[in-house]
């Protein structure tokens, strides 16, 4: 007789859970280090040290030191008010700063709308747009070449 499991559909939701690990985590990480054990040690240090990639490390740390500087500074505002005074629906602020750790964060992860814009590789001429119409001019500067684009999607330039 089978012994009756505490949580119901355990096996199920693992093996989704591992699926899904797997197609979003696994596989590409596994290309990547394919990818870099096929490279010689020269080439790896030509390609991290490029002017491209050189800058992209530039624009990544660049932009996570201003943000962590800002969420340390309203962070801190935030807290002190919290705890010092009270006003109305204060306990409802509080429930606020507190959802981001109670919910899955997966949207800081996916590729920015910059690097979608593929003009080459197998989602290459679908992607691209059919013309300048007015409606994406204001989003012109996603295709400016001025503006930093991570080497990982290389081929993004206009």
């Amino acid at each position: 007789m089978r012994r009756a499991n505490v949580l119901p559909g355990f096996r199920l939701s693992l093996g989704y859970t591992l699926v899904y690990l797997s197609l979003l985590v696994l596989i590409p990480l596994g290309g990547l280090v394919l990818k870099g054990a096929s490279l010689s040690a020269a080439q790896f240090l030509d390609i991290a040290g490029s002017e491209r990639a050189l800058a992209s490390y530039r624009v990544t740390f660049g932009a996570s030191l201003a943000a962590a500087a800002i969420n340390a500074l309203f962070g801190l505002v935030v807290a002190w008010v919290l705890v010092r005074y009270e006003f109305p629906f204060r306990r409802q602020i509080d429930a606020l700063v507190d959802l981001p750790f109670a919910l899955p964060t997966p949207w800081p992860a996916s590729p920015s709308p910059r690097c979608t814009r593929a003009t080459a590789g197998s989602a290459g001429s679908s992607n691209r747009p059919a013309s300048r119409s007015p409606s994406r001019r204001w989003a012109s500067w996603w295709r400016s070449p001025s503006s930093a684009c991570p080497s990982s999607c290389a081929p993004c330039s206009p």
